[in-house]
């Protein structure tokens, strides 16, 4: 699986950032696993015609010493399907400069 990883978390980093996760994007699907919306923009163009499919999530798992972000783009509806692929290049970009905002917003030094 490719991610995105940010290790040696504090504990106040951690409790900092799952407050934050919970507060905008709801409180985790399974214990520390956060879905993050693909805003519609960012989709690609397979992605944006499967409205079936829609919205499109990346996972977010917080442990207690790391973040992980998984550079899959899901669907909670199918578990198979044509638009279910690693991020592109832009979806990519797009969701390392969130994760890094939400860091600098927080004030977690890596």
């Amino acid at each position: 699986m490719k991610q995105y990883v940010i290790d040696e978390l504090g504990s106040p980093d951690h409790e900092s950032l799952r407050t934050y996760l919970q507060e905008r994007y709801g409180p985790a699907a399974m214990d520390g696993i956060f879905w993050i919306p693909v805003e519609i923009g960012m989709l690609t163009d397979i992605q944006k015609t499967h409205h079936e499919c829609q919205p499109h999530y990346l996972a977010v798992e917080l442990d207690k010493n790391r973040m992980a972000l998984e550079l899959l783009v899901r669907s909670k509806s199918a578990l198979r399907c044509d638009c279910i692929s690693y991020a592109s290049e832009d979806q990519r970009n797009w969701i390392i400069a969130l994760i890094d905002d939400i860091f600098n917003q927080l004030e977690i030094m890596t």
